[in-house]
């Protein structure tokens, strides 16, 4: 089980990745294309990413978007919902 604070932690940075790929998630949400079990895995995902630190650096350095990098678990899924919300 993780602590509070690694999944605050993951929480944000599965936020940020979702916003530098365009993907409002609470709209998303709203919409029906996300439900909440399925942002809760998408953040302990993230909780087993080896590069959280590089994730942070990425985020800062990517402020105005950017396809998401190649080691992030979540591309697939904040891809799939990127196209979903632009439809």
């Amino acid at each position: 089980m993780q602590n509070s604070r690694t999944l605050m932690r993951h929480a944000d940075l599965v936020d940020r990745m979702a916003t530098a790929q365009g993907v409002d998630l609470e709209a998303t949400m709203m919409a029906g294309h996300l439900t909440p079990d399925a942002l809760d895995d998408a953040i302990l995902s993230c909780t087993g990413c080896a590069a959280p630190d590089a994730c942070e650096h990425w985020l800062a350095a990517h402020e105005d978007g950017a396809a998401a990098p190649d080691y992030c678990r979540n591309a697939a899924l904040l891809a799939d919902l990127a196209t979903r919300q632009e439809g």
